[in-house]
């Protein structure tokens, strides 16, 4: 069943670029009703991963669901393992999380440059100047929501690849060290069931929202206040309080809260076709999309 109990909605724009402050990171959140999304303040000049870690740990208790942009899980399913060949490589998604902030536990807040000092793991990843012999070339290996995010006419990307713009392999990785570290705290679907009460953790993918909105493809960045209101509005958001810049993440993060508000109850986004439990444990999976194809 889709669950109707959450009263606040938040969207995170994720950043996994080195240090420890982020202009790429925005937070947007808003409550139920029809009243735009605005934006959470840093504590500094600009978020950390440390930082939104720590407002998520305070948010625990409430009623919130919060969309995360980033890949919690890496492709398990079409080669029964995330690093084929790895006889003693992580199982399960929580054992990769693990494993991904053991590597990584010298690295400045929640960085995951470490995670690439493996020798074994590296050779699975694509980067800049060093593409791992067992990258299997191309758009790279997808996870099962992947295949139906291209189905929908989007365009992921592996995130075993970590060249280019569109890369989200470092946001991925090091998500996983947050999402490893709130994991006795504000669990993660689908990883986690849905809990009675408290704060829950989905999976976004802002390119959604913006088609959702209306935004064709190839254009579905904001960087005006008019752009910004027309695609609330027909998500069925008010217009919002102006704000001080009008970047992608700030406004990729408004609208994707006002679309996780709108879509939170539905059937078919927390009952996809094609989700299984090893799906669930490995993978995770892609809030908003609802199916995959069958042959």
């Amino acid at each position: 069943m889709a669950p109707d109990r959450f009263t606040r909605f938040a969207a995170i724009d994720w950043s996994g670029a080195r240090g420890a402050s982020h202009k790429g990171i925005a937070l947007a959140v808003c409550e139920t009703g029809d009243a735009a999304p605005v934006l959470v303040a840093p504590p500094g000049r600009a978020w950390s991963r440390a930082a939104i870690r720590d407002w998520l740990h305070g948010e625990a208790d409430s009623d919130l669901l919060v969309g995360l942009d980033l890949s919690p899980g890496f492709a398990f399913l079409d080669e029964g393992a995330y690093f084929p060949g790895w006889t003693d490589g992580p199982a399960d998604a929580r054992a990769l999380w693990a494993m991904v902030d053991a590597l990584a536990r010298d690295d400045a807040d929640f960085g995951a440059d470490g995670v690439l000092g493996d020798p074994e793991i590296r050779r699975h990843f694509r980067q800049q100047r060093d593409c791992g012999d067992l990258f299997p070339g191309g758009a790279g290996r997808m996870r099962v929501c992947e295949v139906g995010q291209r189905a929908m006419g989007l365009s992921p990307t592996s995130c075993f690849n970590l060249v280019g713009a569109a890369q989200v392999g470092k946001s991925s990785l090091t998500g996983m060290r947050v999402l490893h570290a709130l994991q006795d705290r504000v669990p993660t679907w689908p990883f986690d069931p849905v809990p009675n009460r408290g704060a829950l953790i989905v999976e976004i993918y802002t390119t959604i929202a913006a088609r959702a909105a209306g935004m064709r493809k190839g254009l579905s960045k904001m960087r005006d206040a008019d752009a910004l209101d027309t695609a609330l509005v027909a998500l069925g958001s008010r217009p919002h309080v102006p704000i001080p810049r009008y970047d992608d993440h700030a406004t990729d993060a408004i609208l994707t809260a006002a679309w996780l508000r709108a879509n939170a109850a539905r059937k078919d986004y927390w009952t996809p076709t094609g989700l299984t439990p090893h799906i669930a444990r490995t993978e995770g999976w892609t809030f908003g999309v609802a199916a995959v194809p069958t042959d």
